[in-house]
């Protein structure tokens, strides 16, 4: 079942039905101010931090669902909607959602009158600005009275929900004129206020919630809109909010125009106050006024999608599947943009609060971003290796305020340190810049501790050198990719998280053949940077560690017809033939089979050939087969959740893309292709109703083949599913990967396809790349041409800026 469709020349996702099977959202913003809005126009705001700059409220897992958020109520007579459906759940003739890049417009209409909310955050702007239009389609003159409203959080969303013999008492506001002005701590420590405005004169106002809703009233029932009238409240201490009160009048046929600004401000110590107890306004004025037409309001939404059309242009695929093409060209990059901003820290599913930015989290979403804005990847990148401690390891996540590594989960990921490596190199491979190599980046945010990017590099690549175990595999540590496989914890205790709990890793010969798959893959894209830069006795030198790996892996790591996952505290096989669950594991025969570990000998094979007999389903591969049906203590968490859930035989799409990429080393197009589809959401949209989560991101978790209801997704948007898809489907699938000296063509397809376009921008110069496949075959460059002058080879070189147009034919070499 459907609940909207695509508009690919708008590039929107359009909501036809509100209540979709799960609050389908989108965000607002992209540097400092964002929000996340629902289709019914539920959700908050936040400047830069969800947890410690958090601007509105809002109740996860609240009933019923999605409550709270920036609400428009429209009384005329005795009826009360809003635009979005939800909070009145008054039945609407008309409803729409217009979910876009960085903006969304939500359209209501109800006995001739339509009200058109138009959500997005202008560029270089804090603030999100709402242009609600008013049209009058009946053949009389409407009158109704308008309430905006919008609930203010105490800016520490974990203290908001729990320090309340405070917040009671903390509250305050400013009301001036149409603006609504929340002050709150503004006068002891805090540097920072948040407004709402609109830009007409206003018939009342209200800044008390209780005031407004009334006690005991729901979000559907405000106390002063059944009453028609505001009640001129001012807050003091218990719950700030801001709502507008306007009468409005319109003729048949007549629109009227209203901006709201939902903005906030920093001022330095000496200019924080206008006069005694009166903030300084002069910024939320500016901003205010840079917004006070639907004119300004429209010339600014031109201008981001202006900026979009432009990051959207770096790469785009013409293949006759429109809804790859819509994948490739729209959504899958637009989901890795929103996940580089957000790593794992605001969305429907995290609250913001207890995540901020992953180590490895981070580097991941770099490769689905990378070539959009370069520029930034680099800054985030210096970010991460700042978190970094002097041996290589790491905090595993890291606040974006502060950008200090967080304390709470600490580090002993032992996966982390590699991925730096994967960061790093993508970034030199798309730019071309090496002089990242020479920065100088502190370690542990120390600066007296400073040393060059390609040091954090080398005691990467040497903390899994430094930490092997008795059968020469890295030590898992904490855990390693999958933070639910917890070898070193032994929880009995409800009360304590697997991932933090006191890890008893002295003497452990807990050992993870994902971290050696990772290592040879990661270690040898260190080896050849170190080539690369002229550094031949270190290339020398890592390159016997990463052979070292290699046969370690074959000799310990193998069971016989699939690679395996890891040995636990005791020494004992894990993902092994020889285990009564969870014999075989995805992350292991991802890592080990893109490696090309054992490829002669025809391991690969054999591991890929067990993943599809034994992991796949109908709706992706899962992690793990049997599910276990028991807790393993000496497992941890992942043997916690049900059957088919989660870690636990979940279709985990994040790692569905290791397998596809190992089906591209073998040259297994077909099937390559196959797996791609089952996870690929715009080819989920029939089945939405399962499904539950949007149509146009990735999920993070499919329910497994074991699982009460297969098929049924959770945990959209911010998840490595969206980089790791992307970079699966464009640089192995589609073909078209960097390199240091250039755009490496190198397609794994579909024998039934016969042609594609491909337009990818870099470093200047734009290339237009036609491939065709006249032999139908899956893998193999038989011709490449460049403005009709043959290549050899399967390497674009490095152009000047310009446009280049390249053919290239697949087949068999002759």
């Amino acid at each position: 079942m459907k609940f909207g469709f695509f508009d690919d020349a708008n590039r929107e996702y359009v909501i036809t039905n509100p209540a979709t099977p799960w609050p389908w959202i989108n965000y607002l913003g992209n540097t400092d101010f964002f929000s996340l809005i629902s289709n019914t126009a539920g959700g908050y705001s936040f400047f830069k931090d969800a947890k410690f700059r958090r601007i509105t409220r809002y109740r996860y897992n609240n009933v019923p669902m999605d409550e709270g958020g920036r609400y428009f109520y429209i009384k005329e007579g005795d009826t009360i909607w809003s635009p979005g459906w939800k909070p009145c759940k008054t039945p609407l003739d008309v409803y729409e959602c217009r979910h876009g890049m960085n903006y969304t417009k939500i359209k209501g209409e109800k006995d001739g009158l339509t009200a058109e909310a138009l959500f997005f955050v202008p560029l270089n702007t804090h603030a999100e600005v709402q242009k609600l239009s008013l049209t009058n389609n009946s053949e009389s003159t409407k009158k109704f009275k308008l309430f905006s409203f919008a609930e203010w959080a105490l800016w520490n969303a974990a203290t908001d929900m729990e320090n309340f013999q405070r917040n009671f008492s903390t509250g305050e506001v400013e009301v001036d004129g149409s603006v609504l002005y929340h002050k709150t701590e503004y006068k002891e420590r805090r540097d920072h206020y948040a407004y709402y405005s609109v830009n007409t004169e206003i018939n009342g106002f209200d800044t008390d919630r209780e005031t407004f809703m009334g006690l005991y009233n729901g979000f559907h029932e405000p106390q002063a809109v059944l009453d028609g009238a505001s009640k001129q409240s001012v807050a003091h201490g218990w719950s700030p909010i801001a709502s507008h009160y306007l009468e409005i009048e319109l003729q048949p046929g007549e629109t009227k125009d209203l901006v709201f600004v939902l903005g906030y401000v920093e001022n330095k110590e000496d200019e924080k106050w206008e006069s005694k107890g009166v903030i300084n306004k002069t910024k939320a004025k500016a901003t205010i006024a840079n917004f006070d037409t639907a004119e300004k309001v429209d010339a600014a939404l031109a201008e981001l999608k202006a900026y979009w059309d432009d990051l959207l242009s770096v790469y785009t695929l013409d293949s006759g599947d429109e809804k790859l093409d819509r994948m490739v060209n729209i959504w899958n990059q637009y989901q890795c943009m929103i996940t580089f901003n957000f790593s794992r820290s605001a969305s429907f599913f995290e609250s913001g609060i207890g995540r901020g930015m992953g180590f490895r989290d981070s580097n991941q979403d770099l490769v689905g971003f990378v070539h959009q804005i370069p520029e930034r990847a680099r800054e985030r990148i210096i970010d991460i290796a700042s978190t970094q401690f002097p041996d290589g390891g790491c905090y595993h996540q890291y606040q974006p305020l502060t950008k200090r590594g967080n304390n709470d989960i600490g580090g002993g990921f032992n996966d982390d340190p590699m991925w730096l490596i994967l960061g790093v190199v993508s970034y030199i491979k798309e730019t071309g810049d090496f002089s990242i190599l020479d920065e100088l980046v502190p370690f542990d945010n120390d600066e007296s501790l400073a040393k060059t990017m390609f040091n954090h590099l080398t005691v990467s690549f040497d903390h899994v050198v430094n930490n092997l175990g008795p059968h020469g595999l890295p030590l898992i540590g904490r855990a390693d990719w999958n933070d639910c496989l917890n070898l070193n914890c032994f929880s009995n205790d409800p009360n304590e998280s697997f991932q933090t709990t006191e890890n008893k890793t002295e003497g452990s010969k807990a050992e993870s053949l994902m971290i050696a798959g990772l290592f040879v893959v990661y270690g040898s894209d260190y080896v050849e940077l170190c080539e690369k830069v002229g550094k031949q006795e270190e290339a020398k030198r890592a390159r016997k560690h990463v052979k070292n790996m290699v046969e370690a892996v074959k000799q310990h790591g193998w069971d016989g017809e699939w690679f395996l996952r890891a040995y636990d505290y005791f020494g004992n096989k894990i993902g092994s033939n020889d285990n009564e669950e969870g014999k075989i594991f995805i992350e292991s025969n991802g890592w080990c089979t893109m490696a090309g570990i054992g490829l002669e000998e025809g391991m690969v094979e054999k591991a890929l050939d067990s993943v599809k007999e034994r992991l796949d389903c109908e709706y992706g591969i899962v992690l793990n087969n049997p599910a276990f049906t028991k807790y393993y203590i000496e497992y941890g968490e992942i043997s916690s959740y049900p059957a088919g859930y989660k870690e636990n035989a979940g279709i985990f799409c994040h790692n569905n893309p290791w397998i596809m990429i190992g089906e591209t080393v073998l040259g297994r197009g077909d099937q390559a292709w196959e797996y791609y589809k089952k996870i690929c959401p715009a080819y989920l949209e029939d089945i939405s109703d399962l499904h539950k989560t949007e149509p146009y991101v990735y999920s993070q978790m499919i329910a497994g083949k074991d699982a009460a209801k297969p098929g049924e997704a959770k945990n959209s948007w911010l998840t490595g599913t969206a980089a790791w898809n992307y970079l699966t489907i464009t640089q192995h699938i589609l073909g078209i990967r960097t390199h240091y000296d250039g755009l490496i063509i190198d397609p794994c397809i579909p024998v039934g396809w016969k042609e594609f376009k491909v337009t990818r921008k870099f470093r200047g110069a734009s290339f237009e790349i036609e491939v065709s496949n006249p032999e139908g075959v899956s893998k193999g460059v038989k011709q490449l041409f460049m403005n009709d002058q043959a290549i050899e080879g399967s390497m674009i070189p490095v152009m000047p800026e310009g446009k280049y147009r390249v053919k290239v034919i697949l087949g068999t070499s002759t």
